[in-house]
């Protein structure tokens, strides 16, 4: 039987606005089986198939092959028709696609004895909310639930919950509990954006320092019950003493020389017909990271949405987002949060707290971005939907930002307080 698929308490709305962005920026990888159903459609047959393969290789000798959909000298896929129309979908239904075209931008989290939803904001329907409620497509996702489960016979179920950190791990239900936590606190709109993920990231680092289990000593510890007593302490403790964004100082050197770097993975388009000028060549690419490392001069174009701008006009001091800013935001993190998308195997084997630490970079990433597009002529909220798009376009999913190099980045900005002051700098 097929766990339950859980709405989320974020009022989240989604349908397809036929943008076709995704059939022209993504490669679909295809299992044995899904090449053979469409192999049997008989696109052979059909006169603008001829001497065009429907699937290539990719991968090298040392970690294996792998087949995909092929695309056209112009980067559709190539079932893409003039119509801006899937040619399979169209012929044959839904049902007859790939796997991975059919959920996108769902993703499915297992979470015990139920499923987590979650959506790609790179999409750009959903940073604009735009279609029907995710609990309408309640249905389908749990057609989507069904098939995952088959693929994976007897691993779904038994899939453990995600560790806090190294060595520690507490039971599904008290997971929730803690997932729970970080959402009402980003939640909280009488507080600015920034400031409450200041507040989460108070909040994990006293969690980093707390023994769950008691220590072995089932009497003391803190789980179920307790444990919601406990976070409610904790969050009404930061919500005392995490300091105004007036009172942070600006990141230090190194913060801001490492999150540049990091910045950099994050404002990317590999490919694509947005793909970043300054990735069209290794040597390009080795000089726009090093632009990033130097953070001087004209910032590389590594997506073609940045405009002809300069580092020091990113890193000026900013305004706060405005209101309608702020709440895509916060629906944004809280569909994250639930939905356990930031943690685990949806986002490169991080545990729960370097994971959330992790999320919460995206946001002064997300403002300096929305910045330079702003001095493109776009309006403040567009350019933030923009930034929202293109950052999470590679969270979780750019292979570069789950190296070992990366994570350790991350957690140096992190443990020296830099991250803090990253999100009171540019999260404004």
């Amino acid at each position: 039987m097929t766990m339950p698929v859980r709405s989320l308490t974020v009022l989240q709305n989604w349908d397809c606005n036929g943008c076709t962005m995704c059939c022209r920026s993504y490669h679909v990888s295809v299992s044995d089986q899904e090449r053979d159903r469409i192999e049997a459609q008989g696109w052979d047959r059909e006169p603008e198939y001829q001497g065009t393969p429907l699937f290539v290789l990719e991968g090298h000798a040392g970690r294996g092959f792998s087949r995909r959909l092929n695309h056209r000298a112009d980067g559709s896929c190539v079932f893409l028709g003039a119509d801006n129309r899937c040619r399979i979908h169209a012929k044959f239904g839904s049902a007859a696609k790939p796997f991975a075209c059919r959920v996108f931008p769902f993703v499915l989290v297992p979470a015990g004895d139920h499923w987590r939803v979650g959506l790609r904001y790179a999409c750009p329907a959903a940073p604009t909310n735009s279609g029907r409620p995710l609990t309408e497509h309640l249905a389908e996702l749990g057609e989507y639930a069904s098939t995952l489960e088959s693929q994976h016979a007897g691993v779904i179920a038994s899939t453990p919950p995600t560790p806090l950190q190294a060595g520690q791990v507490v039971p599904w239900p008290d997971l929730i509990r803690l997932t729970n936590a970080v959402s009402l606190t980003l939640a909280d709109d009488e507080d600015t954006l920034e400031r409450r993920w200041r507040r989460v990231l108070g909040l994990a680092d006293l969690c980093r320092k707390s023994i769950f289990d008691g220590g072995g000593n089932a009497e003391k510890a803190i789980t179920g019950g307790r444990l919601n007593e406990f976070l409610d302490l904790l969050r009404q403790a930061m919500q005392e003493e995490t300091p105004a964004m007036e009172e942070m100082p600006r990141p230090g050197w190194a913060g801001r020389n490492v999150f540049r770097q990091l910045l950099a993975l994050y404002c990317r388009k590999d490919r694509g017909p947005e793909k970043g000028h300054a990735l069209t060549s290794p040597l390009r690419r080795m000089g726009a990271a090093l632009r990033f490392a130097l953070g001087s001069g004209r910032i590389p174009q590594v997506h073609a949405a940045l405009p002809a701008a300069r580092f020091a006009e990113a890193e000026a001091e900013g305004d706060r987002f405005s209101q309608a800013a702020a709440e895509m935001l916060t629906r944004y993190y809280r569909v994250k949060v639930e939905s356990l998308q930031f943690c685990g195997p949806t986002n490169f084997y991080l545990t729960f707290w370097d994971g959330l630490e992790s999320l919460a970079l995206t946001l002064p990433a997300i403002g300096w971005l929305s910045r330079i597009l702003e001095r493109d002529g776009r309006s403040h909220e567009d350019a933030v939907t923009r930034a929202l798009g293109i950052v999470d376009d590679n969270f979780g999913f750019n292979p570069l930002l789950g190296r070992g190099r990366q994570k350790f980045a991350l957690r140096l900005i992190a443990n020296r307080g830099e991250l803090s002051r990253l999100i009171a700098w540019y999260g404004r």
